[in-house]
């Protein structure tokens, strides 16, 4: 499926409770969400058939449309089923998983209180682990341009698009420099995440991440906190200043996509995958099998 363009796969797509031809899951080039980025969306790995803690990424769904000015018109229940069906009709026990919704094309205007609130969910093959010997190299992020905004100007506990269009730029941009990905600040030039992905850090053998006030406290942010403090690691919350990244021995990145992902380089900051990071990569690796999935979700 690699290099496959995304608008015309086989299978179907969930799309406004209906299980429709992929190719035939389209939109009005005048939907709202189009121009206005009224729309929020989920990310979700599926391992072994078991979409890892479906229900969070279902409630932070609903939850951010709430916040967008909308209520995605369907319960978390009937999204939860079209997930898990999904996971089998497209035949793809390990997956990635997208449920989107968004305002559709009946008012065309910054305004649009009667616009209906479509939502489709598509899954698409995606093997659970990467090459260990590539991924334990650890990758090398830029230092972003843009920053994370200011809460008071953007919904920032929302999962909307809008939100993403800095981190397509700023990721775009590390790349034409030959790196993987970005580290992002905020408004007040504190270390606040990458472009799709929170990071940690290690010093003296305790962790530190950023405090996420004005962006995404992860779902797999929470559970490599509940991992690493039942290893008995200590886990610092706190602002993070640039200047700091010189003083930590580790870097690595967590997300559904990233899992947990060792960092080399940020910028002219030079890290080891060192035991810690090694040993929250397999923890998490472990813990989003079907089985032990709950107990992760639970730590």
């Amino acid at each position: 499926m690699a290099g496959q363009p995304f608008d015309n796969r086989p299978g179907v797509i969930w799309f406004d409770g209906e299980y429709v031809p992929w190719a035939d899951a389209r939109i009005h080039v005048l939907s709202h969400g189009l121009h206005y980025a009224s729309a929020v969306f989920e990310g979700e790995r599926a391992y072994s058939g078991a979409i890892y803690r479906l229900e969070d990424h279902t409630r932070r769904l609903i939850e951010s449309g709430r916040v967008l000015g909308f209520e995605i018109p369907y319960s978390a229940e009937v999204i939860n089923k079209a997930c898990n069906e999904l996971i089998v009709k497209q035949g793809h026990p390990d997956s990635y998983v997208r449920p989107i919704a968004w305002r559709g094309s009946e008012m065309m205007g910054v305004a649009a209180q009667h616009n209906r609130i479509h939502l489709a969910i598509a899954v698409w093959e995606w093997p659970s682990y990467f090459d260990p010997a590539e991924r334990l190299k650890g990758i090398r992020l830029d230092i972003a341009r843009y920053r994370r905004p200011d809460p008071m100007t953007a919904p920032s506990k929302a999962k909307a698009s809008g939100l993403y269009m800095i981190c397509t730029i700023s990721k775009h941009e590390a790349e034409q420099k030959g790196y993987a990905d970005a580290l992002m600040f905020d408004y007040r030039g504190r270390v606040a995440e990458a472009t799709g992905a929170n990071v940690f850090f290690v010093k003296d053998g305790a962790l530190h991440t950023p405090t996420p006030d004005c962006f995404l406290d992860g779902i797999t942010r929470k559970s490599v906190i509940a991992l690493a403090r039942q290893r008995g690691y200590q886990v610092i919350e706190r602002a993070i200043m640039p200047e700091e990244l010189a003083t930590f021995s580790e870097c690595f990145l967590t997300g559904t996509a990233a899992e947990v992902t060792p960092v080399s380089e940020v910028g002219p900051y030079k890290f080891t995958v060192g035991d810690i990071t090694r040993t929250l990569m397999e923890d998490y690796s472990a813990a989003v099998l079907p089985g032990t999935q709950k107990l992760a979700a639970n730590a």
